[in-house]
């Protein structure tokens, strides 16, 4: 499937190391070449190469010899005119004269045309780095153009470059020491409007360093708010006392997206789409941003990219957007959650003096883990944990294997279990009401629903206690509750945890060894298919709640892309295509994609007045705190782009 890069705001970036030889401009200017002929058949927009890249950073004194300096100026000459048919933003490294003075600078190259330079502003002079025995700082130049071959060009770090075609693209450069220094150039250069920050560098290795590099790239395109692309020179400059790797860094707001180091002579390179919606909306958000201003004024360089259309994408999205895909940490994930929500439990119940809980066990999925949460929210506060009360409540579609599974697990967790059937209660209800007791609607399902929570609160006021809500933030979104039923509580410690992640957090328990009596019993209500059993069970079939709304798997991708970062449903749709792209077709993911957007916005009036709940991940629906959404919003825009697409298949 062919798309258009621009439609869905993601900009191509290629960062590369080239072979290279100390001194050597021919045969660094001959890689670079060929560097830029590769980026250019993957339809890079932006060609990011190592600081000094032409003359190679290890030249030392030579740096002083016109010879070494005349030669980086005819390599320009060379890159400009081969660059003339490559459809890209070209940044590479090189040393400078500049009125009696050596600068080292990022040319800036597109379409054939030099269009800015940029010098270095920190010059370093610690331990292995003498640059200032060569080099001058941008502090120090006098003017703002620079003559390279009879041409005069804009010089200066008070440069932004954008596309004239695509002005959401801004990018902003800085070389080096900058980003180690206490306050970088890139700082200004976001708050000036820059969202691509480029960093041509010559870092060595050092045992270590390159966490810390990582680190360091990362942070600041969160601290900026931006997509931050590092390119660092190869094996090739390692002379002397000083090795270097070639490490390549792609970050985007924190999030390392790819990175690449080679302890080898040869090119290498990588390429990432990057999204700068993600960054736009997230500058949107963020009120600190738009509170400072850069320390003065920019320059905008204009620049040419044009649309690129293209069957890949460099670019992953991970299944469960929600949660690490790194198997290693899953343990410490799963272990800080529970001590979210065991810690905000053990608060509410300390500042009301509460020692009992109730809790409706039904066998599922998100009771279990409330549940578990009671547990060990009573070890931390060394209470008797028979002071946990688990009713389990069958009713009219209640199936065998989650009652036996609600059974078991509260007999092993050795807390207080009541089993409590409401079937002769709701059918006295439906008499009282005139309800036909035959007539499976969603009275026969909510007057069940309410009937049970109804118990749980009165059980609760009996025992002294207080009702701890299991609903999830799936639930919440989808408005898969039934109004003061089962969407309500007096602590929900689910409220922040999308149904994926209770799957998640189910499966790694299973694990641990603490929880070994009761693995096999974790696994199978994993494996159970998620229902409110509300309906009576039909050829040996409970209610599947995913048959009725759609795989709750789509469903937490659609949630955390709208939610987090504000998305289109057509962006949504194009990241569910790429995700399950071997498991559903489009017709399935677009009808579920409007289910959600339905239900999401049909739904506000409950989580207008939903309980109090932990907040765990990003992304959150409290109306006390992230999500304010008035209950009356008419949702025509977002379905009407859905109907667009649906058309359009």
């Amino acid at each position: 499937m062919k798309i258009n890069l621009r439609n869905y705001n993601y900009l191509r970036v290629f960062n590369a190391s080239p072979e290279v030889r100390v001194a050597d401009v021919d045969f660094n200017t001959e890689h670079i070449i060929n560097l830029l002929e590769t980026a250019n058949a993957e339809q890079a927009d932006i060609c990011l190469f190592p600081e000094l890249a032409i003359s190679s950073y290890s030249c030392n004194d030579l740096f002083f010899n016109s010879s070494l300096l005349d030669a980086v100026e005819q390599s320009l000459e060379k890159i400009k005119i081969e660059s003339k048919n490559i459809d890209a933003l070209i940044v590479v490294g090189a040393p400078l004269r500049s009125s009696g003075r050596l600068f080292n600078c990022a040319v800036v190259i597109n379409r054939g045309e030099i269009i800015g330079i940029i010098p270095k502003k920190y010059i370093i002079s610690t331990n292995e780095f003498y640059e200032e025995r060569w080099f001058s700082s941008d502090v120090d130049r006098r003017f703002d153009t620079i003559k390279i071959n009879k041409a005069t060009h804009p010089f200066g770090s008070d440069i932004i470059f954008q596309a004239e075609e695509r002005p959401d693209v801004r990018v902003g450069i800085e070389i080096c020491e900058d980003l180690w220094a206490v306050k970088p150039p890139s700082l200004d250069l976001c708050l000036a409007g820059a969202n691509v920050l480029l960093n041509l560098s010559a870092s060595n290795e050092l045992l270590s360093k390159s966490d810390y590099r990582r680190e360091l790239v990362t942070t600041q395109s969160a601290r900026t708010l931006s997509t931050y692309i590092y390119s660092s020179c190869g094996s090739g400059e390692s002379t002397t006392d000083v090795i270097y790797s070639g490490h390549l860094i792609n970050s985007e707001n924190g999030k390392l997206l790819k990175e690449t180091r080679n302890f080898d002579f040869d090119a290498h390179y990588i390429i990432s789409d990057i999204d700068l919606e993600k960054i736009y909306n997230a500058r949107l958000k963020n009120s600190s941003y738009g509170f400072e201003q850069p320390s003065f004024d920019y320059r905008i360089l204009k620049f040419n990219i044009s649309d690129k259309i293209t069957d890949k994408l460099y670019r992953d999205f991970p299944k469960n957007p929600f949660i690490t895909e790194n198997e290693d940490k899953a343990d410490e994930l799963v272990a800080e959650i529970l001590d979210f929500q065991s810690t905000a439990l053990a608060k509410r119940l300390l500042h009301i003096n509460g020692k009992s809980v109730v809790l409706g066990i039904s066998g599922g999925l998100d009771s279990t883990l409330a549940l578990l949460v009671a547990y060990k929210t009573f070890q931390k506060l060394k209470l008797d944990v028979k002071n946990i009360y688990g009713l389990i409540l069958p009713g009219l579609g209640s199936s065998e294997r989650t009652n036996k599974n609600a059974v078991e697990l509260n007999k092993n967790l050795r807390i207080t279990s009541k089993i409590i059937d409401i079937s002769a209660a709701v059918n006295n209800h439906f008499a009282d009401i005139g309800h036909d007791p035959k007539d499976i609607s969603i009275v026969y399902e909510n007057a069940q629903a309410r009937e049970r929570t109804q118990i749980l609160m009165d059980y609760a006021n009996k025992v002294n206690g207080i009702v701890v809500g299991t609903g999830d933030l799936s639930e919440i979104a989808l408005g898969w509750s039934t109004y003061n039923a089962d969407h309500m509580s007096m602590y929900n410690v689910n409220s922040g945890l999308p149904k994926t992640v209770i799957q998640f957090m189910i499966r790694t328990l299973c694990k641990w060894e603490e929880y070994k009596e009761i693995s096999a019993l974790l696994s199978d209500i994993v494996e159970t298919p998620i229902s409110p059993e509300l309906v009576p069970i039909q050829n040996n079939e409970i209610q599947n709640t995913e048959q009725i709304i759609g795989p709750y798997e789509v469903h937490d991708v659609i949630l955390y892309y709208f939610i987090k970062h504000s998305f289109k449903p057509s962006k949504i749709f194009f990241i569910l295509q790429r995700i399950f792209f071997d498991k559903y077709t489009n017709n399935e993911l677009i009808s579920w994609l409007e289910i959600f957007f339905k239900r999401f916005f049909s739904s506000q009036f409950k989580r207008s007045c939903i309980p109090d709940g932990i907040k765990i991940g990003s992304v959150s629906l409290s109306p006390r705190g992230d999500w304010r959404m008035p209950s009356d919003t008419v949702g025509k825009v977002w379905f009407s782009e859905i109907e667009k697409l649906r058309s359009e298949l």
